[in-house]
């Protein structure tokens, strides 16, 4: 088993910043991506950014410019920085981690975090 512990989030103003962090732990052999997705109420979950084990990134359109994330391979850690903050980025952010629990293909992971509420509001 895998888990995936969540920090961050929270309420914060128009304009301001946050930051969400993931950690990885148990059952790992190697990790492809990190990354975060959100979803808002009433709407599909979608992409906010990804980043695989050569620190190459991937950002949704809305997120772009104002977003980072980075990662420790080290210790399966993966934050996301969120600066200029607006109304639309509310929602509950998810950690998600892809990768192998062994050598063995078969051992493909793909585990999801239980989300933690981002609220932007004055």
């Amino acid at each position: 088993q895998v888990q995936l512990v969540e920090s961050g989030g929270g309420l914060v103003q128009p304009g301001g910043s946050l930051r969400l962090s993931c950690v990885a732990s148990g059952s790992i052999f190697r990790i492809i991506s990190m990354g975060y997705y959100r979803q808002a109420p009433g709407q599909q979950r979608e992409l906010v950014a990804t980043i695989n084990a050569g620190q190459a990134t991937n950002y949704g359109e809305s997120v772009k410019g104002r977003f980072t994330i980075s990662r420790n391979n080290a210790e399966n850690t993966v934050t996301l920085q969120m600066n200029s903050l607006k109304p639309e980025d509310t929602a509950v952010y998810y950690c998600n981690v892809i990768g192998y629990q062994s050598m063995l293909p078969s051992s493909r992971m793909d585990y999801w975090g239980e989300g933690t509420l981002v609220t932007v509001s004055s």
